[in-house]
């Protein structure tokens, strides 16, 4: 925290502007604030007069207040909220610039998030300490997909998802150190969720819904302790037991939790790792509804369990010098517990989330396994006469198995990741000017992908899965490069700061990574980027 003197900075770039403030809150005291603020450059444009074709805005407020040493002991207060957009008119756009020759959509993604929180740190006694936690969480999505033809350019509603999830928590955690090098850790943590989900497609001549929950609420609870100790001059060892309750449906999760460090000299350093993990299902999947014979609707999936798993690690890590680290670790996790679907065996929550939008299915059940396993490496050379690198490797296979035994990709299962990153500036003292140059090269495995279903696409004039071909088949290899040149200058009260990054992608991810014209089957890539320069300015003072 800044309790010395009041700063500010003002940056502006391709992604925004952003300005910032921090200092004491009163001159003399401990306590502290910082709040920044960003907002997107397109909606800039916009309000300068200028209406954009596809639009992009985003926004966002953050803040931290700190009040050390009161009697009540150490309080922070946090707070961050924000909102994005983003509209892809074809409308806007001439016929020529459009994806597809014979119709059209609208697309309208909205989302916003918005956290407080309050921290208390209180130290009864030299060895022992308490932190209390309450906070609020919310986050919501809003999608909106219009469609229209070329002979009928009138907006006709074809889905909508409305999705609200507000979460309250209270945590608190009490250390306490039984003597040198042995303490132990225990806790609660009690969250309640308030939730609204409204999902609705047409298809096949009518509309179809997915989910229309309002109000919804759920309970979690998570009880923890742990004990770690010195054996001996070289050994530390922990030991803990986690556990949960889902109260929605009761379910119970007991985890146990190992770790051993041996300390091999001064420099080097050997652990392992064994825990159980449970990890509750994504709440909307919990009121995915099913309309029985009477009509009525049902949520087939509220008995889910907690999907679980067990990690091994084994890890390495040698200071060569002050200057340079080499870290290695390998891993082994087995899932089980996965939810998926009898009679879509290849539907598995597994990959949920990896894809712009795939419908969400009902009656799912615990029988899904899965593994994943690697190495991964990584060499840095810590920042010192203002140059610094870092490499990092990682090998990998993720794979998961349905009720028809068959072991396929995860959406994941990109197979390997290199990165490197490098900088260094120079800097003459004498004009007190700095001279940035910094590289960032990335290589990363294509990730598998379900595809389009051509034939059935065209007959449901609707976007269908070819399922039985599900992650057998990888997006291209991803490849990044990044330069960036900078001059940084600082006078007696003000420092700037020009950088330029010319970036090159190839396969970057965008809102859609491919499209299917649901009139003729044609699949069309929008996914490549290519060239892409970027330009910032930041101010301080």
């Amino acid at each position: 925290s800044n309790i010395q003197k009041h700063e500010k900075w003002v940056q502006l770039g391709w992604n925004g502007l952003e300005i910032g403030l921090e200092g004491p809150l009163k001159k003399g005291k401990k306590a502290s604030y910082m709040v920044s603020y960003r907002h997107a450059i397109t909606h800039l444009v916009y309000l300068m007069g200028h209406d954009p074709k596809q639009w992009i805005e985003y926004k966002d407020l953050s803040f931290k207040l700190n009040f050390p040493g009161t009697k009540t002991g150490n309080w922070s207060i946090i707070g961050m909220g924000g909102n994005s957009q983003i509209i892809m008119d074809d409308l806007k756009l001439d016929e020529d610039e459009r994806t597809f020759e014979t119709y059209g959509e609208k697309v309208d993604n909205s989302t916003g998030m918005g956290v407080f929180g309050i921290t208390n740190r209180v130290y009864p006694s030299k060895r022992a300490k308490i932190m209390n936690t309450l906070s609020v969480t919310g986050n919501m999505v809003k999608n909106l997909v219009d469609t229209f033809t070329i002979a009928d350019k009138d907006p006709f509603r074809w889905g909508i998802e409305d999705s609200e999830e507000m979460k309250l928590s209270a945590n608190t955690t009490v250390n306490y150190k039984l003597g040198t090098g042995s303490n132990i850790t225990a806790g609660v943590v009690y969250n309640h969720y308030l939730m609204s989900f409204n999902d609705i497609q047409y298809i096949d001549g009518a509309y179809q819904v997915f989910s229309d929950t309002a109000h919804a609420q759920v309970n979690l609870m998570r009880l923890f302790v742990g004990y770690k100790r010195m054996l001996g001059a070289r050994f530390e060892g922990y030991i803990g037991l986690h556990g949960q309750m889902f109260f929605y449906n009761n379910s119970i999760a007991i985890e146990p939790r190992m770790g051993l460090k041996f300390m091999i000299n001064e420099k080097s350093d050997i652990s392992y790792g064994f825990g159980l993990h449970s990890q509750v299902q994504p709440k909307v999947m919990y009121f995915v509804q099913t309309e029985n014979n009477l009509g009525q609707k049902e949520f087939t999936n509220r008995k889910l369990d907690f999907t679980k798993s067990i990690h091994n690690t084994i890890g390495y890590n040698y200071l060569i010098n002050k200057n340079l680290r080499l870290k290695v670790e390998a891993y082994y996790q087995y899932l089980y517990n996965v939810p998926v679907h009898t009679n879509l065996p290849q539907y598995s929550l597994i990959n949920f989330g990896t894809e712009y939008y795939v419908e969400r299915q009902d009656s799912l059940v615990n029988k899904g396994t899965g593994e994943n396993y690697g190495l991964e490496i990584t060499f840095e050379r810590f920042l010192d006469r203002n140059f610094f690198y870092l490499f990092t490797a990682s090998l990998f296979e993720s794979n998961y198995t349905s009720t028809d035994n068959i072991t396929r990709n995860t959406a994941y299962n990109g197979q390997f990741a290199f990165n490197a990153l490098a900088g260094y500036e120079l800097y003459f003292p004498k004009k007190n000017v700095g001279l940035i140059f910094g590289i960032n090269l990335t290589y990363a495995g294509g990730s598998p992908y379900v595809p389009f279903d051509q034939e059935n696409t065209i007959r449901h004039g609707k976007v269908m899965y070819d399922w039985d071909n599900a992650y057998a088949i990888k997006r291209d290899d991803y490849k990044r490069i990044s330069l960036r040149l900078g001059v940084k200058r600082n006078l007696k009260k003000v420092s700037m700061e020009t950088t330029f990054d010319l970036q090159y992608r190839s396969d970057y991810t965008s809102i859609y990574q491919e499209r299917i014209d649901v009139t003729t089957g044609e699949i069309i890539n929008t996914s490549n980027m290519g060239f892409y320069p970027m330009i910032n300015s930041r101010i301080s003072f």
